[in-house]
């Protein structure tokens, strides 16, 4: 069983495949990982020795800010952007999209569902 940074890894995927379940780490940055420990990257997770574990992990451990530390750092970016007030700031704030799209349609993963709206009902007077 591969566990690097507090995730297992699954174990029927490639080497490649499996080190992108650890949030910071995509697929450009797994093949470097593989590249500088000197692991075939179409190995199977389930195929790795406990040696093959440790030079990924000690690679990883040198080189990446990944999983607590990453958010840590996001989420204290995102915090200052608010303190200053800037424009991005603000958009974040009131739950928009930050980097330019529009809104009047799309944006509803950011926006979240659409709310009801009332229909105005025309009554006849008598």
């Amino acid at each position: 069983m591969a566990r690097i940074a507090g995730i297992t890894l699954p174990l029927d995927k490639r080497v490649e495949i499996g080190l992108t379940y650890i949030f910071g780490i995509g697929h450009s940055k797994s093949s470097r990982i593989l590249l500088e420990a000197k692991i075939d990257k179409d190995k199977k997770v389930k195929d790795l020795t406990e040696d093959e574990v440790k030079k990924i992990r000690e690679v990883i451990e040198k080189k990446e800010k990944i999983e607590g530390d990453l958010r840590k750092e996001v989420t204290q970016n995102i915090k200052r952007l608010v303190d200053i007030g800037s424009y991005r700031g603000l958009r974040h704030k009131r739950r928009l999209p930050v980097r330019g799209q529009r809104t009047k349609t799309n944006a509803r993963t950011r926006k979240g569902p659409r709310g009801q709206t009332i229909k105005k009902v025309k009554t006849k007077l008598k």
